[in-house]
């Protein structure tokens, strides 16, 4: 395969990249963790909720990924190649803990500091990023008490931002399932946060 210089191979889409690594080319992996792992962080953390298994699950999907290499073939997207791997091994770590041990979406009610976010009145938030945050913490809340089915798609969708088939393909379900579970899942998560402001992130 042709040398590249560094801007040429900065440049390279995903899925060249992919072919560049499975060449032999390991600067083309390090660009693609580069691309993504901070888009993959994003949806992994709202899938799980939890830092630590979030970080753990990137390593986990990279390295997949690295070990995997030639089984990546073109007719896919990387990305949704790769956000495949990942929704696999988040599914997997979600099922394992539900073996071990019961956990529950709300607060320690045992542990007085740890409360639920309640906004009185957000017209008193005069700083809006203060007030972003605070409706984020509270989409993040809510997506955790949507069934899996339901969160999986519309994290993709509204967070990640990706394409109805492209979802379709990662979860291996129907476009008509993925529609609906989309539409359900946000109208539960409007129920679930009439009181607050509605992210432009989650949209119809």
């Amino acid at each position: 395969m042709e040398k590249l210089s560094q801007k040429q191979i900065h440049n390279l889409s995903d899925e060249d990249l992919m072919e560049h690594f499975q060449a032999g080319y390991e600067q083309a992996f390090n660009i693609l963790v580069s691309r993504f792992k901070d888009r993959l962080h994003n949806f992994l953390y709202r899938y799980t909720h939890n830092h630590q298994d979030c970080e753990d699950l990137v390593q986990e999907t990279f390295l997949r990924v690295y070990r995997s290499k030639h089984s990546y073939e073109r007719i896919a997207k990387f990305s949704t190649w790769m956000y495949t791997i990942a929704l696999n091994l988040a599914k997997s770590l979600y099922k394992k803990k539900q073996r071990m041990t019961t956990v529950t979406i709300h607060e320690d009610e045992s542990d007085p500091d740890d409360r639920p976010m309640k906004i009185e009145d957000t017209n008193i938030l005069q700083d809006d990023s203060l007030h972003e945050k605070m409706c984020m913490d509270e989409l993040e809340k809510a997506l955790m008490e949507l069934s899996e089915d339901f969160r999986e798609v519309v994290v993709l969708r509204d967070i990640q931002q990706l394409a109805y088939d492209e979802i379709a393909e990662i979860t291996d379900i129907p476009m008509g399932t993925v529609k609906s579970r989309i539409n359900r899942g946000r109208a539960q998560l409007q129920s679930l946060l009439k009181n607050h402001v509605y992210p432009e992130t989650i949209s119809a």
